[in-house]
């Protein structure tokens, strides 16, 4: 009985860890299939919320364009995509992206015929431009609604109630510099150059300030404000585009250079005269 007992409990011990061994196996089975099965059952949830609610999400985030947009993109599509891509993101060594650019770098570059360009220079000249005013203001309306950007107020007159003499004291302090004392415009490297202002309109001037085309810096709000650029371009109104010259002849309004010439020219010519006839006399 002695020996028996020993196998016996060992018999009686042996089979309960073997079915112990047998069941771990298959427990751990279970639970890896079940969090298979969660995990499908997640997955296939998501994807049917995502089926369900995406078209909405991403109709909100690419919101419809106005009418005036739609025919500026047609115009677009035509006529700039060549250069600055088919979503105006740019094409390199062609043309600049135009997101974020707005309606008022839009205005300013078609509607002085700058934009479109006949070929790539060194800057781009003012010439007949190629849309009318409704088609210019399509085109705006279009990259303003694609990226955003600077805007221009509403109305022609955007000088209306500026003050000319501040006008004048911000304009030699920050545009004298390269568009001349007179607004005649100026010679600037590499072939650039700073042009008259004699023939910009208000929307022109205040497009180009806010934009700050070609080698012009950009003069924002934070810079001018907007008061201020009204004065500006009263003073622009009333001196330089309306021919109004209280010290005299003009002289092209070149500034200084045209002046030393003539006081070169005719007033030390006029004194070597003068002295030469003096010394005959005497």
């Amino acid at each position: 009985m002695t020996s028996d007992t020993p196998g016996g409990d060992r018999s009686r011990g042996l089979l309960p860890r073997l079915r112990r061994a047998r069941s771990r196996p298959r427990g751990k089975a279970r639970r890896r299939l079940g969090a298979a099965v969660r995990l499908l059952a997640a997955l296939i949830l998501a994807g049917g919320a995502y089926t369900v609610f995406a078209p909405g999400i991403s109709a909100q985030d690419t919101p419809q364009l106005t009418s005036a947009a739609q025919e500026g993109k047609a115009l677009f599509d035509t006529s700039c995509v060549s250069c600055h891509g088919r979503n105006a993101q740019g094409i390199e060594g062609r043309g600049p992206s135009l997101i974020g650019v707005g309606a008022a770098s839009v205005e300013f570059q078609v509607g002085t015929g700058r934009m479109p360009m006949a070929r790539q220079e060194a800057q781009a000249e003012a010439k007949p431009r190629v849309f009318n005013e409704e088609e210019t203001q399509q085109l705006a309306q279009y990259v303003q609604e694609l990226g955003g950007g600077p805007q221009l107020p509403e109305g022609e007159n955007l000088h209306r109630g500026g003050d000319a003499a501040e006008g004048g004291r911000l304009f030699r302090i920050n545009c004298s510099s390269c568009h001349a004392y007179g607004g005649g415009g100026g010679a600037l490297s590499s072939g650039k150059f700073a042009p008259s202002l004699r023939d910009a309109t208000d929307r022109q001037i205040y497009a180009a300030m806010l934009t700050g085309p070609q080698n012009m810096p950009v003069f924002g709000d934070n810079q001018l404000r907007p008061e201020q650029k009204a004065d500006i371009i009263a003073y622009l109104n009333e001196t330089v585009q309306a021919d109004n010259d209280p010290g005299g002849f003009n002289l092209g309004r070149y500034g200084p250079a045209t002046e030393a010439l003539v006081i070169f020219l005719v007033g030390m010519v006029a004194l070597i005269f003068a002295a030469l006839w003096i010394a005959g006399k005497s």
